[in-house]
């Protein structure tokens, strides 16, 4: 018999609580590593996701079985209300969208808890393991092999706005480079630049150097990265 079809009896509250613990934990290795990387979802988000999940799916299971229908309609209803609460984890700022993997990544720990609602502990232990390979293996691959565009933030003061203004994108174009976002303030007698960058590793670091020998450019720093995750 099919494992989602097995809830029967008294044995119904038994495998519903384990079905619950085994969400919890699975969307809680995946909420720790959003978690350890400053994400909106982190452990209880992704947690309350997945063991959410769940629920719904054992009660579409049980609600079939008592009062006939399909099993599935609840739980079909799942896909919609992921996506709104992946929708909250996009941001726009400073002309970029941010929170893709996030997003996706709430998708997928959804997909873990109808797994495991399912009674399907072997999938979603097998799509446990592959979400956090994706998020940690292929990131570092991307980063070792230079593949990922990297967005860096960056300030440049100088006595002149124009002139700074004009250096900073003369270099840009010379790099073939071109600014996401640009902010101008006055510092004293002094003006500076933030702006932002997305080009790979190899890159920014060209820009930088170049930046660096500038005798228009009085001080420079990077003030980090932007993660689009």
């Amino acid at each position: 018999m099919h494992p989602a079809l097995q809830l029967s009896g008294s044995s119904v509250v038994l495998e519903t609580v384990a079905r619950l613990l085994v969400a919890a934990l699975l969307g809680g290795i995946i909420g720790l590593e959003r978690e350890s990387k400053h994400r909106a979802a982190g452990l209880r988000t992704n947690m309350l996701i997945c063991v959410g999940s769940a629920l719904f799916t054992v009660l579409s299971i049980a609600i079939a079985q008592q009062f006939g229908g399909d099993h599935e309609r609840i739980a079909a209803q799942i896909i919609p209300g992921i996506g709104f609460i992946g929708a909250g984890t996009l941001l726009r700022a400073r002309g970029s969208i941010t929170g893709l993997t996030t997003a996706a990544t709430v998708f997928m720990v959804a997909a873990v808890g109808v797994a495991v609602g399912s009674g399907l502990y072997l999938v979603a232990l097998f799509a446990t393991v592959l979400i956090l390979l994706c998020l940690l293996a292929l990131g570092l691959v991307e980063r070792r092999f230079n593949i990922k565009p990297l967005i860096m933030i960056y300030n440049a003061t100088g006595t002149d706005a124009n002139a700074l203004q004009a250096e900073v994108n003369r270099i840009l174009e010379d790099r073939r480079l071109s600014m996401q976002a640009s902010q101008l303030a006055r510092a004293g007698d002094h003006f500076r630049l933030q702006f932002d960058v997305e080009a790979k590793r190899s890159a920014h670091r060209a820009f930088v150097d170049e930046l660096l020998q500038s005798p228009i450019i009085d001080k420079f720093f990077e003030q980090g990265e932007r993660d689009p995750e």
